[in-house]
Formats: structure tokens, sequence, C-alpha cells
């Protein structure tokens, strides 16, 4: 992966860690602002499993910068960051619990939806960051099956 035979599909597999890393970065953002603002006994564990997540996102991005940097990019910097996650802003009312799952729901697909592109787009040429992003996939999948039952409580 790492010959110069092999540079146009590295910097298509840089590209893809790049974003990446930046959904993981926003949702580290989301995630504490929603846990900081959610109010109410039925907000409580949400805020509670958000916060936990944030460490967990928080090492995702930091694997996909070591990563960038292993395969010759430049992890990006604050400078290059433009939000997305529209679905992840706090709600004005704090006790919105819902919207705030349905937030996170949203982010958590589209980030198990952009993995699965980073695995293909590494079949066959770039095990080790295949390997990696399937291990973070499987973390995202738990993420999105834990507030999917948080859902199914608030129907």
């Amino acid at each position: 992966m790492l010959a110069e035979k092999n540079a146009a599909k590295r910097q298509e597999i840089v590209d893809l860690l790049t974003q990446a890393y930046w959904m993981e970065m926003e949702t580290v953002m989301s995630y504490l602002a929603n846990a900081s603002n959610l109010d109410g006994i039925r907000a409580e564990e949400i805020a509670e499993a958000l916060d936990e997540d944030v460490n967990e996102e928080l090492g995702h991005a930091r694997a996909f910068a070591r990563r960038i940097k292993e395969l010759y990019g430049t992890p990006p910097g604050s400078m290059d960051f433009s939000a997305s996650q529209t679905s992840l802003q706090p709600p004005a009312d704090p006790a919105d619990v819902v919207t705030v799952i349905n937030g996170v729901i949203d982010a958590e697909s589209g980030a198990i939806a952009h993995y699965n592109r980073i695995i293909e787009a590494c079949d066959g040429v770039d095990w080790a960051t295949q390997d990696m992003v399937i291990d973070i996939l499987r973390d995202e999948e738990g993420h999105l099956r834990t507030f999917e039952r948080y859902l199914r409580e608030f129907d």
C-alpha cells in the first residue's frame, strides 16, 4: 500500500479516512453538547450514554488520524472543518430526548454507510486500514442498536 505505484489508491483512502475523521470529531462535539443540554429524568440515561460514547468516538478519530499519517497524509486541522450533522444539533427544548435519539441514529447510520465505503475501497489493497475500520464499524453498529432500543422505549 505504501509503494509509489499505489499513490492514487492511497490518496483515495486517505480522503475517505479524512472524511471519517471529521465525522467522528463532529460527533464528539454534538454528543458532548447534547449530553450537557438534556434535562429530565427520562433524559438522564441518554445523556450518560452520550457522555460514554464521546470517549469512544474520540478514540475513533485518533485512530483515523494515526492511519492518515501512516499513509503519508496529514491529519487535518481545525481550519479544514465544515459541520454537516444538522440532525445532531441540541434541540431548543432540553427535554426533547426523541430528537436527540433520532439525531444519534442518523449520525451512526451515516458513519456505518461511510465506513462500509472505506472497507470496500481497501479490499484487496490495504488490509491494515480495512481491519481497523471493521473494528470501528462494529462499535458504530453497537451504538446504533443501543439508540434504536432507546427510541423504542419512547414510541
